[in-house]
């Protein structure tokens, strides 16, 4: 299982999106508008999720802001500072 697929069912499985199909998200799909419609505490939710799975932690908004734009962004940096 590749990152990507790993984290469509984690992110699936955190926030109980049962209505979400991981079959239908792609690198490019959002966690805002237009995508997930994430909100801010789901974003929470999500950045604990990872640092306890993958050990990476998002330490400050800024960097939430630039990690948590798609799947693809998320996937990108938790593979390039996973431990």
């Amino acid at each position: 299982m590749t990152l990507i697929e790993e984290l469509k069912v984690k992110i699936i499985e955190t926030l109980n999106l049962a209505d979400v199909d991981p079959a239908r998200l792609t690198e490019d799909s959002s966690f805002f508008e237009n995508g997930l419609n994430l909100d801010s505490i789901d974003i929470l939710e999500l950045a604990v999720m990872i640092e306890e799975t993958y050990g990476v932690s998002i330490e400050n908004r800024e960097l939430g802001e630039k990690v948590f734009v798609t799947l693809g962004t998320l996937a990108r940096y938790v593979g390039e500072n996973r431990t």
